[in-house]
């Protein structure tokens, strides 16, 4: 028996790096998958196309978690399609680097929009019919650091940091109705982002890094796998650090 055999998953941002990796996992467990993409159609089919391969339905669906309209819209479309939705994972972000002192006011809003009002969007649209289908586990993408903080990364520390709280929250808020929250705090993890620093970077990254790595994408992905299964039926309002002991 497949981990999340006959369950339907939303992922934002599932057309590349960690979403396109839970995408994948999930549908090797069975289940069906629905995912957004901001831009790319071509690149958002071919990790659909990966997905039913594997026996399972999948659909890629353009839409900006950010926007409050989009993403009740996006509910619906999944719910007609799927019928139910039993794990929302909320994995859509953005950075907008800079030091505080050269950081525009568009670069904070942009990120706090699209990193931490995008799961309240989702959540706040997902709750009901979760609660008509009596249980469900929401899964929120935070960061390690939100934990830690970054020079150069207020706003995105902010928005991540925002997630834990939040995530709290919804645990005791709906614990009773049989929805679980969690988040996931992903250290440095391989992805096209970090694929173009260059080799000097990378290197002060791995000096702090216990295990002297980069996390893979799939390894954040089977955490999901976790979280979205009956396995972690009494977990909720938690945060799992994935992170080679950056922050032990």
């Amino acid at each position: 028996m497949k981990l999340l055999q006959d369950k339907v998953a939303l992922i934002t941002g599932g057309s590349r790096g960690i979403g396109a990796a839970i995408v994948k996992r999930f549908a090797e467990q069975g289940a069906n998958v629905a995912f957004t993409y901001r831009s790319s159609a071509e690149q958002a089919e071919a990790v659909a196309e990966e997905a039913r391969a594997l026996g399972v339905e999948a659909k890629a669906i353009q839409s900006d978690a950010s926007s409050y309209e989009q993403a009740e819209e996006l509910i619906k479309t999944v719910l007609d399609t799927f019928g139910k939705i039993d794990i929302l994972v909320n994995n859509a972000g953005i950075t907008r680097d800079t030091l505080m002192l050269r950081m525009s006011e568009e670069q904070w809003d942009q990120v706090i929009q699209t990193n931490l009002k995008s799961v309240f969007n989702l959540t706040k649209h997902v709750l009901r019919p979760m609660m008509k289908n009596r249980g469900g586990s929401i899964i929120n993408m935070s960061s390690i650091v939100g934990i830690t903080g970054n020079a150069g990364q207020a706003n995105y520390a902010a928005s991540k940091a925002g997630i834990f709280g939040f995530t709290k929250s919804i645990a005791q808020e709906m614990g009773s109705r049989n929805i679980r929250c969690n988040a996931i705090a992903p250290g440095f993890i391989e992805t096209d982002m970090t694929d173009k620093l260059d080799e000097k970077t990378k290197e002060s990254y791995l000096t702090n890094i216990p295990m002297k790595r980069l996390g893979k994408a799939e390894e954040i992905a089977d955490v999901c796998v976790f979280l979205g299964s009956d396995m972690s039926g009494y977990m909720s309002g938690q945060t799992l650090s994935v992170c080679g002991a950056l922050n032990c």
